[in-house]
């Protein structure tokens, strides 16, 4: 019987599995899992992962005592429950999770660190090495500045909200050990500003994805590409080999049901021999090119608001569940007099 797609694939590329769902997870077994705001509100809202926010919410208020107020119960909870879903998901996996630092802290350097350090240590404390954990920052000049610092402190960063050459280049100067360039993103983006179809190799997103590892096989820079953010299989089928992909369950699940044959698309020994211009990324550099990159620009500043907008909706969810459990507390007390 011939392989899958996704058989194929796994010969070539790390698969990670991109969701907050645990039971996902379970069933697809990839060798990494990657979260992001985005997809843990939309898990804690699942009635099967109420439990966890139960949790980390009761452990939150008995740390700050009975008189702490909601407000401040539900900010730390929230601050706790990516790390809480990325030990689960740890238990399961292999090998790490990406936990994301605020995406409100974007443009903060100092304060991107400060909570970056933070997760490491839930993870420790709760028996995780921080060699199975990626933090991941927006590749913003301050993002990335602080995966310089982190990196040099044994914390491993992927960068994320990645849309152009110039983040790239720069995340691996700063010794990022991953990238993940938005590949479905950039397609819609493109999509929308041309009013054109895009399919296989004209894809934008996988061009991009395309040149980014190009370049560093070309210059034999360690930090590793994985492409992210697919709009459907075609996308995957065009970065075959690429160090790393993270894929949902929906696309996973497409591979596994398609026979054809897959040919690796991406090859670090093919890199090699291509004419390719090595550039040099200063601040003022990156700041021309993301200025000139109008694609760039807009998705970068589109996703950080949109993680930001995820992380207010959670911290709501949390308010008002806290606001349940105590309500729910209360009556207990009462029918038990």
């Amino acid at each position: 019987m011939s392989k899958t797609q996704l058989e194929q694939l796994r010969e070539m590329t790390v698969i990670v599995s991109d969701t907050g769902e645990i039971q996902e997870i379970e069933k697809i077994k990839p060798q990494d899992a990657t979260t992001n705001p985005s997809l843990i509100t939309t898990a804690v809202q699942l009635p099967q992962y109420q439990s966890i926010m139960d949790e980390v919410l009761l452990a939150a208020k008995k740390k700050l005592g009975g008189n702490a107020r909601d407000k401040d119960v539900a900010n730390l909870a929230f601050k706790r429950l990516s790390v809480e879903f990325g030990k689960r998901i740890l238990k399961i996996i292999p090998g790490r999770v990406s936990t994301e630092v605020d995406a409100r802290l974007s443009y903060d350097t100092e304060g991107s660190i400060q909570q970056a350090r933070e997760i490491i240590q839930q993870y420790e404390q709760g028996g995780m090495s921080r060699e199975r954990v990626l933090i991941k920052l927006a590749s913003t000049w301050e993002g990335i500045r602080a995966a310089e610092i982190l990196e040099k402190e044994g914390i491993h960063c992927n960068m994320t909200l990645l849309f152009g050459i110039h983040q790239a280049i720069a995340s691996a100067e700063a010794r990022a050990t991953l990238i993940s360039p938005f590949v479905g993103r950039i397609l819609d983006w493109y999509k929308k500003d041309t009013g054109k179809e895009y399919q296989g190799a004209d894809d934008p997103g996988v061009q991009s994805v395309t040149n980014i590892y190009n370049y560093f096989k070309k210059f034999d820079y360690k930090t590793v590409v994985m492409g992210a953010s697919f709009r459907n299989i075609g996308e995957i089928q065009q970065l075959a080999g690429c160090d790393l992909l993270t894929i949902a369950p929906k696309l996973i699940e497409e591979l596994e049901a398609t026979q054809a044959d897959l040919p690796r698309r991406l090859d670090p020994a093919k890199s090699k021999t291509m004419q390719i211009e090595k550039l040099t990324i200063d601040k003022p550099t990156f700041d021309k090119m993301h200025a000139e990159n109008r694609m760039a620009h807009d998705k970068l500043k589109e996703g950080i608001e949109g993680f930001s907008a995820a992380l207010e909706k959670l911290e709501s969810l949390l308010a008002k569940r806290l606001a349940e459990l105590g309500a729910n507390q209360q009556q207990t007390v009462g029918a038990a007099r």
